[in-house]
């Protein structure tokens, strides 16, 4: 707007008209610019240095997980009080990567999301989530240092196709939990599990007890989760035998991923192990309910994770219970390594907030705390080195275990294309040695022909 020369005007009265009618003219523009702004500032969604910025989590973390979640949020939002972090637990599985496919198409994505880190290739996919490095580069990013202090293992499953598009929020493990006073009642004086194969399968069957001499055994001595391929839980089957894979030197697939190897000899010994077990201790009639069922001590040994820890405190106060390594193979020790991990939206309004959040979980003395209260493992190998964190492994040698084990940790070679699908023929050759009978090798044979078939046809397609 501009104003009118009344220095030019020759009367006085005139002067004072002219003057008034532009006062009168600015301030109705002020008032119409003012009303304007405000309108225009209530519609934004970006948040000014006075306004909370919130930040959607979604999450699948168990019940007794969830208060150690809570203290965590609150820690944060206490350190930055100008961030809300607004948590919404998502049912696992696929009902999480398929809610995310959905929010994605109706453009609702969360900032952050915890994910498997089997979802990548999906959400890349689909060009959903935000390469890391967009953040780790940036001014607020990671030094070299603070990212060889990740876990190798973790720092794999953070990949895809050679570029980081996660960050791991907690680390779990597999090791064996194994009733001690059976044990000693086995003969095994000194209470030590077993520590390689042959024990353990010596084990299996030596405290497998028939009270009723009915010819069924109603203690089993080791649980092997053996579950229906084309079931909710033919993953968590798969995960438990891959690393009897590695221990006896094999691999599932081939590093430039044209096949599949876990028909190989290691594979054979493996699934042979299993299925050995398993016709020895006739599990055909045994319920798979087994943590209930090692309570009641008709479990004397099974496999399971940190992260039933707390439970486990609470459930089997009154048993002498302990968990030790798995037990080694022919060919090396090994355990299988997993965790959540965190993802952040290209549809966030606020990703370098989603990013520092993100940032802030991976910090050694904030790993700390979160694994004492969540019972997950901390994700770098500084933490181990703080006083708190020592003092707690001192106190609570069953969360050492699945610590230490972490330096001998493997995961999956990458699978970038077919994953679920081979994940489910390996259950099914799984399934087909153990419940079907079968033979391990022909199992095996049969399941990688499969495989190998939807490698080739995701080869075709890509030439």
């Amino acid at each position: 707007m501009q104003f009118k020369n009344i220095g030019n005007q020759h009367s006085p009265q005139k002067c004072a008209n002219v003057f008034t009618a532009n006062l009168r003219g600015l301030s109705k523009y002020f008032l119409l610019s003012f009303c304007l702004l405000l309108f225009i500032g209530c519609g934004k969604k970006e948040a000014t240095k006075d306004d909370k910025i919130t930040i959607t989590f979604w999450h699948s973390f168990v019940a007794s997980t969830i208060p150690a979640l809570e203290d965590l949020i609150e820690q944060y939002e206490t350190e930055n009080p100008n961030v809300t972090i607004k948590a919404q637990y998502v049912p696992t599985g696929d009902a999480l990567i398929q809610k995310l496919i959905t929010a994605i198409q109706s453009k609702t994505a969360p900032d952050i999301s915890w994910i498997h880190s089997d979802f990548l290739a999906d959400l890349v996919d689909a060009d959903a989530i935000y390469e890391m490095d967009h953040f780790i580069k940036s001014n607020n990013g990671l030094s070299k240092s603070e990212i060889e202090d990740i876990y190798p293992a973790l720092l794999q499953y953070s990949s895809l196709r050679g570029k980081i598009y996660c960050i791991p929020m907690e680390a779990t493990n597999l090791a064996l939990i194994y009733n001690v006073d059976m044990v000693k009642e086995a003969g095994y004086q000194d209470g030590r599990a077993p520590s390689n194969w042959e024990e353990l399968e010596e084990y299996a069957v030596k405290l497998s007890k028939d009270f009723n001499n009915d010819g069924k055994f109603d203690r089993i001595g080791f649980f092997l989760p053996i579950f229906p391929a084309a079931g909710p839980l033919s993953g968590w089957m798969v995960w438990q035998w891959i690393p009897y894979l590695w221990q006896a030197g094999g691999y599932i697939i081939a590093e430039d991923q044209s096949k599949v190897l876990y028909n190989s000899e290691a594979g054979v010994k493996a699934l042979t192990l299993w299925k050995n077990i398993y016709d020895k201790l006739n599990l055909r009639t045994f319920t798979t309910d087994y943590d209930v069922s090692f309570a009641s001590k008709l479990v004397a040994m099974a496999m399971d994770g940190p992260w039933n820890l707390p439970r486990f405190n609470r459930m089997l106060k009154n048993l002498n219970w302990s968990f030790a390594p798995l037990p080694k193979g022919p060919v090396k020790q090994a355990t299988i390594c997993g965790g959540e991990y965190l993802v952040i939206f290209k549809q966030s309004e606020h990703p370098d907030e989603a990013w520092s959040f993100v940032k802030w979980i991976i910090r050694p003395d904030i790993q700390a705390r979160w694994a004492m209260k969540s019972g997950y493992l901390p994700v770098r190998r500084s933490v181990s080195e703080i006083p708190e964190f020592k003092k707690y492994l001192m106190e609570n040698p069953n969360f050492k275990v699945f610590v230490d084990q972490m330096e001998v940790a493997q995961i999956q070679r990458s699978m970038d294309y077919g994953a679920l699908q081979i994940t489910r023929h390996m259950a099914e050759a799984i399934e087909e040695a153990t419940l079907g009978g079968g033979d391990p090798k022909a199992s095996l044979d049969k399941a990688a022909a499969k495989s190998n078939k939807v490698l080739q046809s995701y080869w075709q397609n890509a030439k």
